[in-house]
């Protein structure tokens, strides 16, 4: 683990330089910790795949005892001090959630592509992407787009190359050895293969994302009249 400052009012820790479960399990651990801690004059803690970012306010560190020549070091020794003392407090904090979509068609323009790219049928492709159950990893991009980890490497594929001006809120995508589902109206360059009817990004609820990093994901593939009737509920 290595602690480093990020700017004037940040610290990051790293715990890995590479992708996987166990590198993100001390992310989901340490998280947990420092929330739960509730430091003085920390405004927010960011996790992502390898690393997490504490941002913090130096007028309150300071009047919280902070050496103003020293407020790097003086809370570092503390985040130490609380992930060692806290490190199995990330469980309580994923919930399982099952995403409905609907594949193919005008909601998945690229499945068929990706289906022949794998060297596997369309119904065959579906159920390899809805069997796992898949990890968010991070948030980020756009507000509550969720970064899954768990996607079957035969489904992997690269980002287009051309990216769509807009992507439909809800779309499912793939790009390299991620899933991840747009929340808002955006850019994009993932394949899409589906869409589903559930929103993501919910301003006006806290918290305002469906999903957290930590939480459990399990696709579930419905038909175009299910979508429909679960588009038009409250």
């Amino acid at each position: 683990m290595q602690i480093m400052p990020l700017g004037d009012c940040a610290l990051r820790v790293e715990f890995g330089r590479e992708i996987e479960l166990g590198t993100h399990a001390r992310v989901q651990a340490a998280w947990a910790a420092l929330d739960a801690a509730a430091l003085p004059g920390v405004r927010e803690i960011v996790p992502a795949y390898t690393t997490l970012t504490l941002y913090y306010d130096p007028v309150a560190l300071a009047a919280a005892g902070a050496p103003p020549n020293d407020l790097v070091g003086w809370l570092g020794l503390r985040m130490e001090q609380t992930i060692a003392r806290g490190a199995k407090a990330a469980k309580a904090r994923r919930q399982a959630i099952t995403i409905p979509v609907c594949y193919g068609g005008t909601f998945g323009p690229d499945l068929e592509k990706l289906a022949t790219r794998a060297k596997l049928s369309v119904d065959e492709f579906i159920r390899r992407h809805t069997k796992p159950e898949y990890r968010v990893a991070m948030i980020g991009f756009a507000p509550g787009f969720p970064y899954l980890a768990g996607l079957p490497k035969e489904l992997s594929a690269p980002r287009l190359a051309h990216p769509r001006a807009i992507v439909a809120p809800g779309s499912v995508g793939i790009a390299g050895g991620q899933t991840g589902i747009y929340p808002i109206a955006t850019p994009g360059g993932w394949n899409l293969i589906g869409r589903t009817p559930l929103r993501l990004f919910l301003p006006e609820q806290n918290p305002p994302t469906l999903l957290q990093s930590g939480d459990r994901v399990q696709f579930r593939a419905i038909t175009s009249a299910e979508f429909d009737k679960l588009e038009a509920a409250p």
